[in-house]
Protein backbone atom coordinates (compact mmCIF):
# COMPACT_ATOMS: atom_id res chain seq x y z
CA UNK A 1 0.00 0.00 0.00
CA UNK A 2 1.33 3.42 -0.99
CA UNK A 3 2.14 6.09 1.81
CA UNK A 4 0.00 9.04 1.93
CA UNK A 5 1.54 12.49 1.53
CA UNK A 6 1.31 12.72 5.56
CA UNK A 7 3.10 9.26 6.14
CA UNK A 8 5.98 10.78 4.15
CA UNK A 9 6.28 13.34 5.41
CA UNK A 10 5.76 12.14 9.08
CA UNK A 11 8.55 9.26 8.23
CA UNK A 12 11.11 12.78 6.32
CA UNK A 13 10.68 14.92 9.50
CA UNK A 14 11.55 11.49 11.77
CA UNK A 15 14.88 10.60 9.23
CA UNK A 16 15.48 14.61 8.98
CA UNK A 17 15.39 15.35 13.30
CA UNK A 18 16.88 12.32 14.66
CA UNK A 19 19.85 13.01 12.37
CA UNK A 20 20.00 16.64 13.19
CA UNK A 21 20.06 15.73 16.83
CA UNK A 22 23.58 14.04 17.05
CA UNK A 23 25.10 16.14 14.44
CA UNK A 24 23.78 19.75 15.95
CA UNK A 25 25.11 18.05 19.64
CA UNK A 26 28.87 17.41 17.93
CA UNK A 27 28.52 20.50 16.11
CA UNK A 28 28.68 22.60 19.24
CA UNK A 29 31.52 20.16 20.23
CA UNK A 30 33.45 21.24 17.82
CA UNK A 31 33.35 25.10 18.66
CA UNK A 32 36.09 27.04 20.60
CA UNK A 33 35.76 30.29 21.98
CA UNK A 34 36.73 32.17 24.73
CA UNK A 35 35.40 31.96 28.48
CA UNK A 36 34.57 34.27 31.35
CA UNK A 37 37.52 36.27 33.18
CA UNK A 38 39.33 37.07 30.29
CA UNK A 39 40.37 32.29 29.83
CA UNK A 40 41.75 32.07 26.09
CA UNK A 41 39.80 30.31 23.31
CA UNK A 42 39.03 26.40 24.21
CA UNK A 43 36.93 23.41 22.84
CA UNK A 44 33.02 24.09 24.28
CA UNK A 45 32.77 21.27 25.86
CA UNK A 46 29.90 21.11 28.11
CA UNK A 47 28.17 18.05 28.20
CA UNK A 48 25.50 18.59 31.04
CA UNK A 49 24.51 21.87 29.78
CA UNK A 50 23.74 20.35 26.29
CA UNK A 51 22.00 17.28 28.09
CA UNK A 52 19.58 20.08 30.44
CA UNK A 53 18.88 21.10 26.56
CA UNK A 54 17.80 18.24 25.21
CA UNK A 55 15.44 17.50 28.40
CA UNK A 56 13.96 21.13 27.29
CA UNK A 57 13.40 19.65 24.41
CA UNK A 58 12.17 16.80 25.70
CA UNK A 59 9.73 18.98 28.42
CA UNK A 60 8.34 20.82 25.49
CA UNK A 61 6.66 17.67 24.34
CA UNK A 62 4.48 17.63 27.56
CA UNK A 63 3.25 21.47 26.34
CA UNK A 64 2.36 19.83 23.23
CA UNK A 65 0.39 17.19 24.79
CA UNK A 66 -1.48 19.82 26.79
CA UNK A 67 -2.36 21.81 23.61
CA UNK A 68 -3.46 18.90 21.80
CA UNK A 69 -5.84 17.52 24.11
CA UNK A 70 -7.29 21.07 24.97
CA UNK A 71 -8.04 21.57 20.68
CA UNK A 72 -9.42 17.89 21.11
CA UNK A 73 -11.43 19.19 23.94
CA UNK A 74 -13.43 21.66 21.94
CA UNK A 75 -14.47 19.04 19.37
CA UNK A 76 -18.02 18.20 19.57
CA UNK A 77 -16.83 15.03 19.50
CA UNK A 78 -13.53 14.54 21.42
CA UNK A 79 -11.12 11.55 20.38
CA UNK A 80 -7.83 11.75 21.58
CA UNK A 81 -7.37 9.49 24.74
CA UNK A 82 -5.32 11.37 27.54
CA UNK A 83 -4.61 8.07 29.00
CA UNK A 84 -5.69 6.98 33.01
CA UNK A 85 -4.80 9.44 36.07
CA UNK A 86 -1.39 8.38 37.31
CA UNK A 87 1.15 9.49 39.60
CA UNK A 88 4.19 11.66 37.79
CA UNK A 89 6.26 9.94 40.18
CA UNK A 90 6.43 6.67 38.61
CA UNK A 91 8.63 8.79 35.76
CA UNK A 92 11.02 9.41 38.93
CA UNK A 93 13.25 6.32 37.91
CA UNK A 94 13.24 5.80 34.65
CA UNK A 95 13.89 9.66 34.15
CA UNK A 96 17.15 9.57 36.51
CA UNK A 97 18.32 6.66 34.51
CA UNK A 98 17.83 8.67 31.21
CA UNK A 99 19.35 11.59 33.09
CA UNK A 100 22.53 9.88 33.75
CA UNK A 101 22.31 8.08 30.07
CA UNK A 102 22.34 10.84 28.64
CA UNK A 103 25.00 13.01 30.29
CA UNK A 104 27.32 10.22 29.75
CA UNK A 105 26.84 10.08 26.24
CA UNK A 106 26.88 13.72 25.42
CA UNK A 107 30.33 13.51 27.47
CA UNK A 108 31.36 10.33 25.23
CA UNK A 109 30.70 12.67 22.16
CA UNK A 110 33.52 14.65 22.99
CA UNK A 111 35.63 11.89 22.85
CA UNK A 112 34.72 9.96 19.79
CA UNK A 113 33.00 11.05 16.10
CA UNK A 114 29.29 11.47 15.64
CA UNK A 115 28.39 8.39 13.51
CA UNK A 116 30.82 5.82 15.86
CA UNK A 117 28.57 7.52 18.49
CA UNK A 118 25.41 6.72 16.73
CA UNK A 119 26.49 3.46 15.67
CA UNK A 120 27.73 2.40 19.16
CA UNK A 121 24.30 3.20 20.63
CA UNK A 122 23.12 0.05 18.78
CA UNK A 123 24.38 -1.75 22.10
CA UNK A 124 20.73 -1.12 23.26
CA UNK A 125 19.65 -4.18 21.74
CA UNK A 126 22.28 -6.13 23.98
CA UNK A 127 21.19 -5.15 27.13
CA UNK A 128 17.43 -4.93 26.60
CA UNK A 129 17.01 -7.96 25.41
CA UNK A 130 19.00 -9.58 28.50
CA UNK A 131 17.24 -7.36 31.28
CA UNK A 132 13.73 -8.10 29.99
CA UNK A 133 14.26 -11.74 30.27
CA UNK A 134 16.14 -11.47 33.40
CA UNK A 135 13.39 -8.72 35.35
CA UNK A 136 10.03 -9.11 33.03
CA UNK A 137 10.40 -12.51 32.41
CA UNK A 138 10.56 -12.16 28.43
CA UNK A 139 11.38 -15.21 26.55
CA UNK A 140 13.84 -14.51 23.33
CA UNK A 141 13.34 -15.99 20.17
CA UNK A 142 16.65 -17.53 18.65
CA UNK A 143 16.28 -15.00 16.27
CA UNK A 144 16.23 -12.28 18.41
CA UNK A 145 19.56 -14.17 20.51
CA UNK A 146 20.83 -13.98 17.16
CA UNK A 147 20.19 -10.45 16.71
CA UNK A 148 21.88 -10.18 20.18
CA UNK A 149 25.27 -11.60 19.37
CA UNK A 150 25.08 -10.30 15.73
CA UNK A 151 24.77 -6.91 17.36
CA UNK A 152 27.95 -7.44 19.62
CA UNK A 153 30.00 -8.61 16.43
CA UNK A 154 29.06 -5.19 14.91
CA UNK A 155 29.99 -3.41 18.31
CA UNK A 156 33.50 -4.94 18.07
CA UNK A 157 33.96 -4.07 14.58
CA UNK A 158 33.22 -0.56 15.44
CA UNK A 159 35.45 -0.25 17.69
CA UNK A 160 38.05 -1.87 15.47
CA UNK A 161 37.13 0.72 13.20
CA UNK A 162 37.92 3.67 15.63
CA UNK A 163 40.72 2.30 16.76
CA UNK A 164 42.49 1.98 13.30
CA UNK A 165 41.29 5.30 12.11
CA UNK A 166 43.24 6.96 15.01
CA UNK A 167 46.42 5.10 14.09
CA UNK A 168 48.40 7.55 13.15
CA UNK A 169 47.12 10.27 16.03
CA UNK A 170 48.88 10.61 19.57
CA UNK A 171 48.15 8.02 22.62
CA UNK A 172 46.39 10.72 24.23
CA UNK A 173 43.42 10.82 21.85
CA UNK A 174 43.79 7.15 20.97
CA UNK A 175 42.87 6.78 24.88
CA UNK A 176 40.08 9.10 24.32
CA UNK A 177 38.51 7.10 21.74
CA UNK A 178 38.46 4.08 23.36
CA UNK A 179 36.92 5.99 26.83
CA UNK A 180 34.26 7.36 24.78
CA UNK A 181 33.35 4.05 23.22
CA UNK A 182 33.08 2.40 26.31
CA UNK A 183 31.38 5.50 27.98
CA UNK A 184 28.65 5.16 24.87
CA UNK A 185 28.25 1.28 25.56
CA UNK A 186 27.97 1.65 29.30
CA UNK A 187 25.24 4.50 28.64
CA UNK A 188 22.91 1.57 27.00
CA UNK A 189 23.10 -0.49 30.01
CA UNK A 190 22.00 2.78 31.27
CA UNK A 191 19.27 3.04 29.16
CA UNK A 192 18.11 -0.50 28.85
CA UNK A 193 17.40 -0.30 32.23
CA UNK A 194 15.15 2.64 31.73
CA UNK A 195 13.45 0.90 29.57
CA UNK A 196 12.73 -1.58 31.60
CA UNK A 197 11.33 0.14 34.01
CA UNK A 198 9.08 2.09 32.13
CA UNK A 199 7.83 -1.09 30.87
CA UNK A 200 7.28 -2.64 33.83
CA UNK A 201 5.89 0.27 36.03
CA UNK A 202 4.80 3.11 33.33
CA UNK A 203 3.20 1.48 30.89
CA UNK A 204 0.70 -0.31 32.67
CA UNK A 205 -0.84 2.63 33.48
CA UNK A 206 -1.84 3.61 29.51
CA UNK A 207 0.05 6.62 29.40
CA UNK A 208 -0.40 8.82 26.46
CA UNK A 209 3.71 8.46 24.78
CA UNK A 210 4.20 12.60 24.73
CA UNK A 211 3.03 12.62 28.05
CA UNK A 212 5.28 10.15 29.31
CA UNK A 213 7.87 11.78 26.94
CA UNK A 214 7.58 15.43 28.62
CA UNK A 215 7.11 14.09 31.94
CA UNK A 216 10.54 12.33 31.58
CA UNK A 217 12.09 15.56 30.15
CA UNK A 218 10.55 17.41 33.37
CA UNK A 219 12.37 15.64 35.93
CA UNK A 220 15.43 15.84 34.18
CA UNK A 221 15.16 19.22 32.97
CA UNK A 222 14.38 20.35 36.87
CA UNK A 223 17.31 17.76 38.50
CA UNK A 224 19.84 18.36 36.12
CA UNK A 225 19.34 22.23 36.58
CA UNK A 226 19.86 21.82 40.14
CA UNK A 227 22.98 19.92 39.48
CA UNK A 228 24.48 22.32 37.97
CA UNK A 229 25.46 24.18 41.09
CA UNK A 230 26.71 21.38 43.10
CA UNK A 231 28.96 20.57 39.33
CA UNK A 232 30.29 23.97 39.27
CA UNK A 233 32.83 23.59 42.68
CA UNK A 234 33.79 19.53 42.10
CA UNK A 235 37.19 19.08 40.92
CA UNK A 236 37.69 16.29 38.73
CA UNK A 237 41.38 17.16 37.15
CA UNK A 238 42.32 16.57 33.77
CA UNK A 239 38.76 14.69 33.11
CA UNK A 240 37.15 17.88 32.32
CA UNK A 241 38.26 20.21 29.14
CA UNK A 242 36.99 23.46 30.92
CA UNK A 243 39.14 26.18 32.26
CA UNK A 244 38.60 25.40 36.18
CA UNK A 245 39.01 21.43 35.58
CA UNK A 246 35.44 21.41 37.15
CA UNK A 247 32.53 18.26 36.50
CA UNK A 248 30.74 21.23 34.82
CA UNK A 249 30.92 24.75 33.85
CA UNK A 250 27.99 26.01 33.35
CA UNK A 251 28.76 29.84 33.24
CA UNK A 252 31.79 29.51 31.19
CA UNK A 253 29.62 27.68 28.82
CA UNK A 254 27.39 30.93 28.56
CA UNK A 255 30.20 33.58 28.19
CA UNK A 256 31.51 31.01 25.33
CA UNK A 257 28.32 31.37 23.79
CA UNK A 258 28.18 35.41 24.11
CA UNK A 259 31.55 34.88 22.53
CA UNK A 260 30.61 32.35 19.48
CA UNK A 261 26.49 32.64 19.11
CA UNK A 262 26.59 29.83 16.90
CA UNK A 263 27.17 27.65 19.41
CA UNK A 264 23.54 28.67 20.75
CA UNK A 265 22.59 27.53 17.01
CA UNK A 266 23.83 24.40 17.28
CA UNK A 267 22.28 24.09 21.00
CA UNK A 268 18.63 25.32 19.54
CA UNK A 269 19.15 23.22 16.99
CA UNK A 270 19.53 19.99 19.39
CA UNK A 271 16.44 20.84 21.24
CA UNK A 272 13.89 21.68 18.73
CA UNK A 273 14.86 18.53 16.77
CA UNK A 274 14.68 16.00 19.45
CA UNK A 275 10.97 17.62 20.18
CA UNK A 276 10.48 17.13 16.77
CA UNK A 277 12.08 13.79 16.49
CA UNK A 278 9.92 12.29 19.65
CA UNK A 279 6.58 14.28 17.75
CA UNK A 280 7.10 12.07 14.22
CA UNK A 281 8.93 8.71 15.82
CA UNK A 282 5.53 8.17 18.03
CA UNK A 283 3.57 9.39 14.85
CA UNK A 284 5.41 7.10 12.44
CA UNK A 285 4.56 4.29 15.26
CA UNK A 286 0.88 5.22 15.20
CA UNK A 287 0.36 5.80 11.46
CA UNK A 288 2.55 3.54 9.56
CA UNK A 289 4.07 0.71 11.69
CA UNK A 290 6.90 -0.03 14.64
CA UNK A 291 8.82 -1.72 12.28
CA UNK A 292 8.90 1.27 9.66
CA UNK A 293 10.24 3.42 13.00
CA UNK A 294 13.22 1.08 13.37
CA UNK A 295 14.24 1.30 9.89
CA UNK A 296 14.48 4.54 10.01
CA UNK A 297 16.34 5.20 13.11
CA UNK A 298 18.49 2.63 11.04
CA UNK A 299 18.94 5.03 8.14
CA UNK A 300 19.81 7.66 10.53
CA UNK A 301 22.76 6.31 11.14
CA UNK A 302 23.63 5.83 7.70
CA UNK A 303 22.54 10.02 6.81
CA UNK A 304 24.86 10.99 10.52
CA UNK A 305 27.94 9.18 8.86
CA UNK A 306 28.13 10.20 5.41
CA UNK A 307 27.22 14.23 6.82
CA UNK A 308 30.63 13.67 8.95
CA UNK A 309 32.41 12.63 5.91
CA UNK A 310 31.18 15.39 3.87
CA UNK A 311 31.97 18.17 6.49
CA UNK A 312 35.05 16.65 7.10
CA UNK A 313 34.44 15.93 10.89
CA UNK A 314 35.79 12.31 10.55
CA UNK A 315 38.16 10.32 7.65
CA UNK A 316 36.36 7.79 5.45
CA UNK A 317 37.01 3.96 7.08
CA UNK A 318 35.83 1.12 5.39
CA UNK A 319 35.69 -1.03 8.15
CA UNK A 320 32.18 1.37 9.70
CA UNK A 321 30.42 0.37 6.68
CA UNK A 322 31.10 -3.02 7.40
CA UNK A 323 30.29 -2.32 11.29
CA UNK A 324 27.00 -0.66 9.81
CA UNK A 325 25.76 -3.10 8.06
CA UNK A 326 26.29 -5.61 11.00
CA UNK A 327 24.65 -3.91 13.17
CA UNK A 328 21.86 -3.32 10.66
CA UNK A 329 21.76 -7.20 10.66
CA UNK A 330 21.29 -7.32 14.53
CA UNK A 331 18.54 -4.73 14.82
CA UNK A 332 16.58 -6.59 12.23
CA UNK A 333 16.84 -10.20 13.39
CA UNK A 334 15.82 -8.46 17.20
CA UNK A 335 13.16 -6.62 16.44
CA UNK A 336 12.39 -9.12 13.10
CA UNK A 337 12.41 -6.96 10.80
CA UNK A 338 13.34 -10.46 9.08
CA UNK A 339 9.88 -11.56 8.81
CA UNK A 340 8.71 -9.95 5.61
CA UNK A 341 11.22 -11.55 3.36
CA UNK A 342 11.02 -15.12 5.19
CA UNK A 343 7.18 -14.73 3.75
CA UNK A 344 8.13 -14.65 0.38
CA UNK A 345 10.21 -17.47 0.13
CA UNK A 346 8.16 -20.19 -1.26
CA UNK A 347 9.37 -23.09 1.06
CA UNK A 348 7.56 -20.63 3.83
CA UNK A 349 3.97 -21.01 5.26
CA UNK A 350 2.92 -20.30 9.10
CA UNK A 351 1.33 -17.53 10.33
CA UNK A 352 3.66 -14.07 10.70
CA UNK A 353 1.42 -12.53 13.86
CA UNK A 354 3.38 -11.04 17.01
CA UNK A 355 4.62 -13.81 19.35
CA UNK A 356 5.09 -13.80 23.17
CA UNK A 357 9.00 -13.49 22.61
CA UNK A 358 8.73 -9.95 20.42
CA UNK A 359 9.69 -6.87 21.70
CA UNK A 360 6.54 -4.84 22.75
CA UNK A 361 5.29 -1.85 20.76
CA UNK A 362 5.66 0.57 23.81
CA UNK A 363 9.33 -0.73 23.96
CA UNK A 364 9.78 0.16 20.29
CA UNK A 365 8.03 3.51 20.99
CA UNK A 366 10.96 5.07 23.62
CA UNK A 367 13.98 2.79 22.94
CA UNK A 368 15.76 5.19 20.74
CA UNK A 369 15.38 7.69 21.56
CA UNK A 370 14.92 8.40 23.40
CA UNK A 371 16.32 7.85 24.81
CA UNK A 372 16.42 8.70 24.68
CA UNK A 373 18.43 8.26 22.77
CA UNK A 374 17.36 7.98 21.45
CA UNK A 375 19.37 9.38 23.58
Amino acid sequence: MAWTKYQLFLAGLMLTTGSLNTLSAKWADLFSAPGCHGTPKHNFSHPFVQAVGMFLGELSCLVVFYILLCHDRRKPEPTMDPGQSFSPFLFLPPALCDMIGTSIMYVALNMTSASSFQMLRGAVIIFTGLLSVAFLGRRLKPSQWVGILVTILGLVVVGLADLLSRRGDDAHKLSEVITGDLLIIMAQIIVAVQMVLEEKFVYKHNVHPLKAVGTEGLFGFVILSILLIPMFYINVGSFADNPRHVLEDALDAFCQIGHKPLIFLALLGNTVSIAFFNFAGISVTKEISATTRMVLDSLRTLVIWVVSLALGWEVFHGLQILGFIILLMGTALYNGLHKPLIAKLPCFSGDQTAEEGDVPERERLLGEGKAAQES
